[in-house]
């Protein structure tokens, strides 16, 4: 692959020699003009050696940059103008993937391009106020130098060589992309910024052209009964409903050699006093997996390498989970999240799904990241200003026990505790944790207080591993090991904790609470679990839940999936996928 990357580099070198040979030619203009020429190309060649770590990396960062180059060229026939344009593109491009991994701990992806909305664009400004204003200052700097380069430029190149140029390195790229198909688990570390840009293209579009953003099954002649005409009519009262999105929580007990505090896994036990496997689809950081899981009922799988992107792509498109199957019933919904609402889309996802009253941080008055009780006394709030007027669903999220654990976050809260573990940041895991069952424990005999004559079904769920338990799993794994079993799905890295409690209340069906459970299926063990009837569509997911014994995705390699999928197309519940 060096070979290619370095044939199709931009014939600007060439265009130089062939203009100004020979001794007499070498002159002060042509000395110039040459550096100039150079310059973008040795600055492009540091970019690569500081940003670029392996061989497979830096061929396909060669020949991304000889493509954006030979393209340039092709168009204005200015090496100069060409090389200045490509290098402000691949410096946009890390600048972009250094902040997106700052927030997101993910790099910038092709498909970023291809699923662009207003709500990011927005999270980015209100992250980073000041960056609108550095944009629109560099492009009225860039602009006019960009305009004197072509202007003056003595250089021409042939269009047709650099489309020539063009086309090598698209197929060498290809070439390179197919053979050494990427990981989508890099995206979660910094470096290799426009390598794995790249890469992601040829992934994306072949994806995308092969299978679309979403698996279903191409022809399906069952039909769902309508579930918008769906009545629901419980046989007694509803009881408010609570989810807690307990973050990065899990019993870390089942880590070989880790010491935890008295009684520290009566925090993973329901009321009925079993603990329970809770089987998420993300390992070690995307919350939004889950989220939409426990919110649609649906697999994030189903959206193959644009898994990353789920909650932006179903905003506006999936129609159908928890939250509307509860407006059926009467139910007022709320979500209190713990980040900015333009977060991944977060808002527009949850309202599409059900959710009527969005209070995300800001709205909350947060001030950075808070402790369990925030969000608890928020939630709270809402339960006493429906003075039982109607049944309620909140889903309350929590973010204390958010890595990084490097530090005592709020020394002040639970100052008698005892380290149980000698490894620092494990005490500070499990410190959080402690403050979190304080926070709930608290929680609950407060609705039990203050709100004696109603009643409440709480549901709690660890979205995913926290990232620390990645390399405890098998202590002398390295990276590769790791992400080997990840790809194979390895259910250690994937299984954390639900626990179903109540308030004035006994569940009414615990059949399919099963002790080891796919996230998909916890909103139908929600609505049974509140005595609430079962639209048609939830209907036929308790059939495929009886005939796949708790799994999802899994069953059958994916094909029950893709047929409920095509189920919900076909009833309107899923549009434009």
């Amino acid at each position: 692959m060096p070979g290619v990357a370095d044939g199709c580099m931009p014939p600007a070198v060439s265009a130089i020699a062939s203009r100004f040979s020979g001794a007499d030619g070498l002159t002060r203009q042509a000395a110039l003009w040459g550096g100039l020429i150079a310059a973008p190309h040795l600055v492009a060649l540091a970019i690569m050696i500081a940003t670029e770590g392996d061989l497979t990396s830096k061929a396909a960062f060669a020949l991304t940059w000889g493509l954006f180059n030979a393209i340039w060229i092709a168009l204005l026939r200015r090496p100069a103008a060409a090389g200045a344009i490509s290098l402000a593109l691949i410096t946009l491009l890390v600048v972009l993937s250094q902040l997106k991994h700052s927030v997101l701990f993910m790099t910038v992806n092709f498909v970023d391009l291809m699923i662009i909305d207003a709500d990011t664009v927005g999270f980015l400004l209100t992250v980073y106020p000041g960056l609108g204003r550095d944009v629109a200052i560099a492009c009225v700097i860039a602009a006019p130098m960009l305009i004197a380069l072509w202007w003056f430029d003595p250089v021409r190149a042939r269009a047709r060589t650099a489309l020539t140029g063009a086309a090598v390195c698209l197929v060498g790229l290809a070439t390179l992309a197919t053979m050494v198909p990427s990981d989508p688990e890099n995206e979660f570390y910094s470096g290799q910024y426009v390598s794995k840009f790249a890469r992601s293209a040829v992934t994306a579009i072949g994806d995308y052209a092969s299978r679309g953003l979403f698996e279903s099954d191409a022809r399906l002649e069952e039909q769902l009964r309508p579930v918008a005409n769906a009545t629901c009519s419980p046989a007694r009262k509803p009881p408010h409903i609570v989810m807690v999105f307990d973050e990065s929580s899990f019993d870390i007990s089942n880590m070989p050699g880790i010491k935890v505090p008295p009684d520290y896994r009566a925090h993973f036990r329901s009321f009925d006093g079993k603990s329970r496997g809770f089987v998420v689809e993300g390992a070690g950081g995307p919350s939004w997996f889950t989220e939409y899981n426990v919110l649609t009922g649906l697999s994030v799988r189903s959206y193959g390498r644009f898994a990353d992107f789920v909650t932006r792509i179903a905003a506006g498109r999936v129609e159908r989970g928890l939250p509307l199957a509860l407006r059926r019933c009467g139910y007022k919904t709320y979500s209190f999240y713990s980040f900015l609402g333009a977060f991944l889309s977060a808002r527009r996802f949850q309202e599409t799904a059900g959710i009527e009253n969005f209070y995300d941080a800001k709205v909350m008055g947060a001030n950075g990241v808070e402790p369990d009780s925030f969000f608890y006394d928020a939630a709270a709030k809402v339960v006493a200003k429906n003075n039982n007027k109607q049944p309620l669903f909140l889903f309350v999220y929590t973010i204390a026990n958010h890595f990084p654990w490097n530090y005592r976050f709020r020394p002040d809260l639970i100052p008698d505790w005892h380290a149980a573990d000698d490894n620092p940041e494990v005490d500070e895991y499990q410190r959080r944790q402690a403050m979190s069952a304080h926070d709930y424990a608290a929680f609950v005999g407060r609705l039990r207080k203050e709100f004696p004559g109603e009643s409440f079904l709480i549901v709690r769920f660890g979205d995913h591993l926290p990232g620390l338990a990645m390399t405890m799993m098998e202590p002398k794994l390295d990276a590769a090991g790791i992400a080997r079993h990840v790809r194979q799905r390895d259910p250690r890295y994937f299984t954390t904790y639900y626990a179903i409690d109540a308030v004035n209340f006994r569940p009414a069906d615990m059949s399919n609470a099963l002790p080891r459970l796919d996230a998909p299926y916890l909103p139908l063990v929600v609505l049974e679990a509140a005595g609430l009837p079962l639209d048609p569509s939830f209907a036929e997911q308790k059939r495929i839940l009886e005939r796949c014994h708790g799994q999802f995705y899994q069953c059958g390699s994916g094909a029950e999936a893709r047929r409920f999928n095509q189920l919900l197309i076909n009833a309107g519940l899923i549009k434009g996928l």
